[in-house]
């Protein structure tokens, strides 16, 4: 009877683990881990049918398990920089549970692994994103006249423009876009929107932020760029407008303007039959002043 309640708390004990697999998402990544004697695996498709196994039985147990993007290369600079040897398991495992509190994640709830290796890179992409556009932000330092820390004041400035563009929106879910490209590299954020049935807006806030430093980026470097609103509303047709980077603000496109750049191909050129049940408008009025500007003497 002893025994066997202790294998009885040893199975409840097990499901209060949470536990993280650092998934290699790409044949490139597979064949570099495949370096080291003890990763055992020697097909990637195998691999990711184990691993996909092996999610389903864990959670079958009433285990919760999270996705890390495993990136072989910062492993091998995590070993190199601790004084680890790569090549062993357990190593690997360290490795791991640091990427669960510092690098992207996703929570496994039942999806197929065809759906979560898009979405964890998508994850991994946007906290790239934010963490380049951030580190931009913060070398603009102050302003030699007054002092004033610039990215700091353009986050600011950015983050009242999104809420002015997010409460003059029509009703429903929207899907905003920004794309930044007098950068080095084009940045572009994504934020979704979405009504709740007691009025409230909804936004995941890793989004809102990696969306308004990016905004915050451009405003402060005056570059080229844009944004670009979807709203989605049952019973009416989808809206869509935007607004031109200009200076450190926004200036409105045109509905004209607008449905050339969704109706025109962006590689080719070539004109693009526009979509039906969307109306191509011009954006609300985000008030007469809007937010304070950037910087200003």
């Amino acid at each position: 009877m002893a025994h066997t309640d202790r294998q009885t708390m040893r199975r409840v004990l097990r499901r209060e683990i949470a536990g993280t697999i650092g998934l290699l998402t790409d044949e490139h990544d597979f064949r570099a881990m495949r370096h080291y004697r003890t990763f055992t695996f020697d097909d990637h498709a195998t691999y990711l049918r184990q691993v996909e196994d092996l999610l389903r039985t864990r959670a079958l147990q009433g285990a919760h398990t999270t996705l890390a993007l495993f990136d072989p290369q910062e492993y091998a600079e995590y070993c190199a920089a601790k004084g680890l040897d790569p090549d062993i398991p357990t190593n690997r495992t360290r490795f791991t549970a640091e990427l669960a509190t510092t690098g992207p994640t996703i929570p496994y709830e039942g999806q197929p692994l065809a759906d979560l290796v898009p979405a964890l890179v998508d994850e991994a992409v946007r906290q790239a994103t934010w963490e380049y556009a951030a580190t931009l932000l913060a070398r603009l330092g102050a302003c030699a006249t007054c002092g004033e820390d610039i990215g700091r004041a353009a986050f600011t400035r950015a983050s009242s423009l999104v809420a002015r563009i997010l409460e003059t929106a029509p009703p429903g879910n929207r899907h905003l876009v920004c794309s930044v490209t007098g950068t080095p590299e084009t940045l572009v954020a994504v934020l979704h929107s979405d009504d709740e049935a007691n009025g409230a807006t909804q936004l995941d806030e890793a989004e809102a932020l990696e969306f308004t430093t990016v905004l915050a980026l451009g405003l402060a470097t005056q570059g080229p760029g844009g944004l670009v609103m979807r709203t989605t509303a049952h019973g009416a047709s989808d809206r869509i407008y935007g607004w031109r980077l200009r200076g450190d603000g926004l200036e409105p496109l045109t509905a004209g303007e607008v449905f050339d750049a969704y109706c025109t191909d962006a590689e080719s050129g070539d004109l693009i039959s526009p979509e039906s049940g969307v109306d191509y408008c011009f954006p609300p009025d985000l008030g007469p002043e809007g937010p304070a500007p950037v910087h200003q003497h």
